[in-house]
């Protein structure tokens, strides 16, 4: 087996990059691995002890429980910029300092589980929402505070579409790596 490098380990999926064009079906396969991501991403920890669970996954990287916890608070976060963005026009959303949410004590720390239930929870509304929203509704935007760019509701469910594979890639690989499944 060969040692990946320092990008692989940080992008095993590559990085993000907005699709040119975005068509129904890729909406409609965006809202199933949103759907559908809880489920793969409980199957693939449920056996990690609490080692395993505090290994990081790059060198200076977080752990695998700050990275569940993370896709719980970056998701919730994204639900919420969803809803912003159907009832408000053109709102400028809330950044946040991921970084940060990682290195406080629950993020570091917590039972896995609670994330996780959230993470189930969250995904059903979410999809539930996702679903019914027309095209008109898709191509709703909100403003990112940080870059000024402007958003639309299509960008943001490619960008986590990528976001769940991106991170789930992280613990997968590093299961790999270490021969626990």
């Amino acid at each position: 087996m060969t040692t990946p490098t320092l990008q692989q380990l940080q992008y095993p999926i590559g990085k993000y990059q907005s699709p040119a064009n975005i068509s129904a079906t890729d909406i409609k396969n965006w809202i199933r691995t949103i759907e559908f991501f809880p489920e793969k991403l409980e199957a693939l920890v449920e056996d990690f002890d609490d080692d395993q669970l505090d290994t990081p996954y790059r060198p200076e990287g977080w752990t695998v429980r700050q990275l569940i916890h993370h896709l719980a608070d970056s998701h919730l976060n994204s639900y919420i910029r969803f809803k912003w963005t159907l009832t408000e026009d053109k709102p400028v959303i809330k950044a946040y300092f991921e970084d940060r949410w990682a290195d406080l004590e629950d993020g570091k720390n917590d039972d896995i589980e609670m994330s996780l239930m959230l993470i189930e929870a969250l995904h059903k509304r979410w999809a539930s929402m996702l679903k019914k929203l027309t095209e008109t509704q898709f191509k709703r935007t909100f403003i990112h505070p940080e870059s000024n760019e402007e958003i639309s509701l299509k960008k943001l469910i490619s960008i986590y579409d990528w976001h769940c594979r991106h991170h789930f890639e992280h613990i997968n690989a590093l299961a790999k790596r270490e021969e626990w499944v």
